[in-house]
């Protein structure tokens, strides 16, 4: 009988899913970091398909439309920073606080993402992502070149604290 890691390995192996690992900088804080890798969709298309799933029953279930949100916006990310040697990561700690992808270049500089599906969460996003943002430690890791809301909806900007925000539609090389 196949055991969880095993059936999880082949999906990979397939290309069905893909291994989002941590981003494990030093922190400032007491609180511990959650190292367990994250796992993405290769194409989030396949769980609509296997979930039966149509855009009205998606509007219906705002938090599962999230989850494939961000595996779109992952693979997206992955595509467009590979040629730039771009990896992307995960942060999420034990006070709750998470960046949704910690995109790392080979010269140690790393930028703050934050997904969220409507371009009316761009305040909650960006101050998410300015509190996890906040925990680690600056002096070792360095300022991130730049924090990004990404949203499925809405407009391109600068925002008050020097987050930028913008849809998924708008991400390019």
């Amino acid at each position: 009988m196949a055991t969880r890691p095993g059936y999880v390995d082949a999906l990979e192996r397939l290309f069905i899913v893909e291994k989002q690992p941590a981003w494990t900088p030093r922190l400032r804080s007491r609180a511990r970091l959650r190292t367990a890798d994250k796992w993405h969709l290769a194409d989030p298309c396949l769980a609509v398909v296997a979930l039966g799933a149509s855009a009205e029953t998606l509007k219906r279930d705002l938090n599962t439309a999230g989850l494939l949100f961000e595996s779109a916006v992952i693979h997206d990310l992955r595509v467009l920073g590979a040629p730039l040697g771009i990896d992307v990561r995960h942060f999420r700690d034990s006070n709750g606080r998470e960046i949704d992808a910690v995109l790392t270049l080979p010269d140690g500089r790393w930028a703050a993402v934050e997904v969220k599906l409507s371009g009316l969460q761009v305040a909650a996003g960006a101050a998410s992502l300015a509190a996890a943002v906040n925990d680690v430690d600056l002096a070792a890791a360095g300022e991130p070149a730049f924090r990004l809301v990404v949203t499925g909806t809405g407009q391109t900007f600068a925002l008050d604290d020097g987050a930028v925000t913008c849809p998924l539609p708008a991400l390019r090389p």
